[in-house]
């Protein structure tokens, strides 16, 4: 039930469920724009690092009761806002990606807000639009996840926008 997510500051022991997440092929071709090999840990502890370290940056945990669903992210892109996140595969289809999303945006005071996603995943795609996204354009880039060019949208919440939550 998406009512009991909650989210958290990142702790230490939620990494390796963050990282357990990563390995799942089917998530990473979704997502598409993730880790060159989602299997270096090295790099991945890396990663986490420079955004814990970071203070413009915001982490949150995903949570269930006490089972880590997935993580959120806000971080500076130039000068503006972007937004991404990652559920656990195995709970798919449950609404925790846009319930996650909704909880992170509501901490943010500023707007607009970005995001990007791969044009084929209608599940992320879904889950910004419910949250109040909208396509402003199109880029493309190589995806690790895929291994090639990956055509995106990319997305904002304006200034004016209510995102989930607020209706």
């Amino acid at each position: 039930m998406t009512s009991e997510l909650r989210l958290r500051p990142v702790r230490d022991e939620d990494l390796p469920e963050f990282f357990g997440h990563e390995q799942d092929p089917e998530a990473n071709w979704m997502a598409a724009f993730g880790p060159e090999d989602p299997a270096d840990r090295d790099a991945f502890d890396a990663f986490w690092r420079r955004i814990r370290a970071d203070s413009r940056i915001v982490a949150r945990t995903a949570v269930v009761g006490d089972e880590v669903v997935g993580h959120v992210l806000a971080f500076p892109v130039q000068e503006r806002i972007e937004v991404s996140y990652w559920i656990d595969p195995r709970r798919w289809g449950r609404g925790h990606g846009t319930a996650a999303l909704g909880a992170l945006l509501r901490e943010l005071p500023q707007r607009p807000v970005h995001a990007r996603a791969a044009k084929d995943n209608r599940a992320s795609l879904a889950v910004l639009r419910k949250c109040g996204f909208v396509v402003v354009g199109e880029d493309s880039g190589y995806a690790n996840g895929r291994g090639a060019e990956v055509e995106e949208w990319l997305l904002e919440l304006p200034a004016d926008g209510a995102e989930l939550g607020d209706h």
